[in-house]
């Protein structure tokens, strides 16, 4: 694992925000939520509080913001954070055109200089989720809640990880990876589509860490494609992702 992946995911997104604008757009615009690289109806997953009305809430790696629109259309407050100059240029296009009114931090996930205890309410999706190392990360987002504050994150389930090929080819149906001491992935040099440097761990070895650093596991889901879905999205096939894990969504609390 490289110690270089603020910088190297940092020049990544600010390469690829062009390429997200059409989605955030169309993201921006629903009226209900819906979640991950399959798009998942939000009824049944719940990652957002039903009424936000008061909260406080921010969101750790905001990309093109659009899940800080839909909470603050909920009546939050809300800090929309993220390390791309680039996508949050579209990000601040996006809350213009919206009417939405929050504030946007061009600033570090893992230490995000914010007060101690300002936010009751916390989400990443495919943001400081899967692009900081969760001890970081996961650290400066309890500091970040007060006690009894909810953090919500989705990324990638960390079988879909182990079952892609080491060159960057898509997800298959062997196990390429070993589970026992899982960190990410480092992505830079691949034969297909270099990225960046992303996180995972075993399921055990984060609940371990949540643990560890203070928060309850409230509620564990694992998201599938839909049966509708056919294609490849993010290097993972349809097939595939109908039939196994693809993506994770951890509900925590921080103690009180």
């Amino acid at each position: 694992m490289t110690s270089d992946h603020l910088s190297i995911n940092r020049d990544l997104w600010n390469a690829d925000a062009v390429n997200w604008v059409a989605i955030g757009k169309r993201l921006w615009s629903l009226e209900t939520p819906e979640w991950g690289n399959w798009g998942n109806p939000d009824k049944g997953l719940d990652l957002l509080p039903s009424d936000m009305t008061g909260m406080e809430a921010i969101e750790l790696g905001c990309g093109t913001a659009y899940v800080s629109g839909w909470m603050a259309r909920r009546g939050a407050r809300v800090t929309a954070i993220d390390i791309s100059a680039e996508q949050l240029a579209t990000a601040r296009r996006l809350a213009t055109e919206h009417g939405a009114e929050k504030t946007f931090i061009e600033a570090n996930a893992e230490a995000t200089g914010l007060p101690d205890t300002a936010f009751d309410f916390a989400i990443s999706e495919y943001g400081a989720s899967i692009w900081c190392p969760p001890e970081k990360w996961l650290r400066e987002a309890w500091r970040l809640l007060r006690p009894g504050g909810r953090l919500v994150f989705l990324g990638n389930h960390p079988l879909s990880l182990i079952c892609s090929p080491l060159d960057g080819s898509s997800c298959d149906w062997a196990l390429h990876r070993p589970y026992r001491g899982m960190w990410g992935a480092d992505w830079t040099e691949v034969a297909y589509e270099p990225s960046g440097i992303c996180f995972n761990l075993t399921v055990s070895s984060w609940m371990a860490l949540f643990s560890q650093i203070g928060f309850t596991v409230m509620k564990y889901q694992e998201l599938f494609a839909p049966e509708w879905a056919s294609g490849t999205r993010a290097a993972i096939g349809a097939d595939w992702a109908k039939s196994y894990p693809v993506e994770q969504v951890w509900h925590l609390n921080k103690q009180l």
